[in-house]
């Protein structure tokens, strides 16, 4: 007789099951072992230390000089002495001089700086390995005082906030037009969102290419990028029967605004960068060429729910959700500004748009479907994507 097993005792995860799976695991911790204690059978010893020490961003005060890094390499290493402008500078080092591997440390340099002048300074470990960081104007680093807070929110107003708002006027006037014509605003949307996706992963790419490579800065965006186009794929799905075309539509227009508002949240990274090392000219050409774009991400948001009659709170929200983060992102770039967020951010902020544009191609194609995509669709997403194309012309 057949001895047989009910599916559930078969798919019973057991005590045994457990140990099964852990024992490949033990083992590969021994071979690991043995192999750091051997060295594979080779007797050989690397001719110079191999030390990476990531300068992270910098801050001047008066006749201070201030260098946050942090030691991205595989051991732990010591800062020895130091240069700036060819000259030997005292300087401390906090916590310690010896940094372990991923620590971080914070350099006080006690130096005369002049305002407007360009600063070289080298760092030199234990084991004479340089490592350089560049001063290109040297700059009195904005303090985070109510003065400077209000100046960075003002700047995340002009950026976000306004040119959104700007956009989501425009519904009045939309909403007067005829089906077709909502159609190639659909499809409008779509080519902006596809080339704002595109330029946010492109900008991602730039940031990680300051990240220590420790942090895999590609891996980073990926993780980002597919984390978050899954999970707003398995929080609201709009193809559930439960729910109706409207609020599907407002679903889509609240996703869209958390996808801008990432991604505004990252030029404000940019922008608050740019002023926290005194490049001033820079900041304000930023600032411009974003108000001039962001209009164009109003009309993004509110395109979905043409066919609708949103309330002035609901449309306050999405305006806010699109435009605000430009604030938060001024205030940490203008304070703190931080490679490793600045990638993370703006990967984020690729997945969201890129699962909104999906969405939203899927809604036009389903109102198209019994005929091949028209010429006003082709249109439509060729449109978006030179709207932001000619408005970028201002920013790069």
């Amino acid at each position: 007789m057949t001895n047989q097993t009910s599916p559930e005792t078969k798919n019973r995860f057991t005590f045994q099951t457990f140990i099964l799976l852990l024992i490949p695991i033990i083992l590969l911790a021994g071979v690991i072992f043995l192999f750091l204690q051997t060295g594979g059978g080779l007797d050989l010893e690397a001719p110079v230390p191999i030390e990476d020490l990531t300068i992270e961003r910098y801050e001047l005060d008066v006749d201070n000089i201030k260098l946050y890094v942090q030691n991205t390499g595989p051991e732990e290493l010591t800062v020895a002495s130091l240069i700036v402008n060819e000259a030997v500078m005292p300087f401390t080092v906090s916590p310690s001089a010896t940094i372990p591997r991923l620590g971080k440390a914070t350099i006080d340099i006690e130096y005369s700086w002049t305002g407007g002048e360009a600063y070289a300074a080298r760092i030199f470990t234990s084991n004479a390995i340089p490592f350089d960081v560049e001063i290109p104007v040297a700059f009195l680093t904005p303090e985070p005082e109510a003065k400077n807070f209000w100046g960075f929110t003002l700047i995340g107003l002009y950026v976000g906030v306004i040119p959104i708002f700007l956009g989501i006027f425009w519904l009045p006037a939309l909403r007067t037009l005829d089906k077709k014509w909502m159609t190639f605003l659909m499809a409008l949307t779509v080519g902006l969102l596809i080339y704002l996706g595109l330029d946010t992963f492109n900008e991602a790419l730039e940031q990680a290419t300051e990240l220590a490579g420790t942090y895999q800065g590609l891996g980073l965006i990926g993780i980002g990028a597919v984390a978050t186009y899954m999970l707003l794929e398995m929080i609201d799905n709009p193809k559930s029967a439960s729910r109706s075309e409207e609020s599907q539509r407002a679903s889509i227009a609240w996703r869209i605004a958390l996808g801008i508002g990432i991604h505004n949240l990252g030029e404000g990274l940019a922008i608050g960068a740019a002023y926290n090392v005194g490049e001033i000219a820079l900041g304000t050409f930023l600032v411009v060429g974003f108000i001039i774009q962001n209009i164009t991400e109003g009309l993004g948001i509110i395109a979905p729910i043409l066919k609708d009659k949103p309330s002035i709170r609901q449309l306050t929200w999405l305006g806010l959700i699109g435009g605000a983060p430009a604030i938060i992102g001024a205030w940490i770039g203008g304070f703190t500004p931080s490679p490793f967020l600045s990638v993370l951010f703006l990967a984020i902020g690729t997945g969201a748009i890129f699962q909104v544009a999906v969405e939203i191609w899927k809604m036009v194609q389903k109102d198209n479907e019994k005929q091949p995509t028209p010429g006003f669709i082709f249109s439509g997403v060729l449109v978006g994507m030179l709207m932001l194309w000619v408005t970028g012309l201002l920013i790069k």
